[in-house]
């Protein structure tokens, strides 16, 4: 059942996620950089052959694997498509490009005083992982993509964790764990991030009320040990009636019982053994 859900949020998560960029790149296309942009351009050609060999060393750039560049020109965006890792070309005179690293980041949430539902106030810290991915995406649609989802986290964490009881928060890290990271997903979605972890790593308790849940859990394991102790007393007893109720059909299993006992205290090689004589035998009766 908790799969079926988790699949349904994921479902929707990515279809909410490819509207969006849909919708992105459809305002994007369309239009050009005018006359006067034409006309730059040429400019800028014309410079460049000018210059050359001097203007391949601004016009020559190196993208990593692993990074993404998003270029502008003449402040507009230059294409939707992604550069291949390599040697890529630009004009220095009329673009500008920014390298998106696509990575998988982490970012350690710094401890959270929260008030829970039962007001109890707990210092909590997360890990989040989370990437890139959209690069155009989460440069023209927030300013600092990396601060504003490190800041979305922690006021996300201050808020799921302001809903739970301190018995929810110490036994659900998992549950809570999963509907952080849903709603970050959906809030990011249209930043180009996608979220792929999240962790509550600690949760720190005051002093006082870490002192009253040790005294309770001592006392329920005394009280369990109480309880576990006249359980097997009242078995023992039952054990003995039953033997004493065997031996009191039949004299001489008391005696067999007897010589057992003095042949266990023999086997201790004690230099001194107390026999018991029954007062019985003095009257001439066994």
């Amino acid at each position: 059942m908790i799969n079926e859900k988790r699949n349904e949020v994921r479902k929707r998560r990515i279809k909410n996620a490819t509207q969006i960029e849909e919708g992105f790149h459809a305002s994007q296309d369309g239009g050009s950089i005018g006359c006067c942009g034409y006309i730059l351009y040429l400019v800028s050609i014309i410079c460049m052959l000018a210059t050359i060999p001097f203007s391949l060393c601004l016009c020559t750039k190196v993208l990593n694997h692993y990074e993404k560049v998003v270029i502008f020109r003449l402040g507009r965006l230059r294409s939707r498509q992604d550069k291949k890792p390599g040697i890529f070309f630009i004009n220095p005179y009329l673009d500008s490009f920014i390298k998106v690293d696509m990575r998988t980041l982490i970012f350690d949430v710094p401890p959270q005083e929260v008030l829970t539902r039962d007001s109890v106030t707990v210092a909590v810290d997360a890990v989040i992982y989370y990437r890139i991915q959209n690069a155009i995406m989460s440069v023209t649609n927030v300013r600092d993509v990396y601060s504003s989802t490190k800041l979305l986290a922690a006021y996300t964490l201050r808020n799921v964790l302001g809903t739970k009881d301190l018995s929810q928060l110490l036994s659900e890290r998992e549950a809570i764990s999963h509907l952080m990271q849903s709603l970050l997903a959906e809030a990011t979605a249209l930043w180009g991030v996608q979220v792929e972890r999240v962790e509550v790593k600690d949760v720190r308790l005051p002093c006082q009320l870490q002192r009253a849940m040790a005294a309770e859990a001592e006392a329920t394991r005394e009280a369990r040990a109480k309880i576990i102790a006249a359980e097997g007393e009242h078995n023992a007893s039952r054990a003995l009636k039953e033997a004493a109720d065997i031996i009191a059909k039949s004299p001489a299993a008391l005696q067999l019982r007897y010589l057992q006992s003095l042949s266990s205290v023999a086997a201790e090689k004690n230099s001194t053994i107390i026999f018991p004589l029954p007062m019985n035998i003095l009257d001439g009766r066994l």
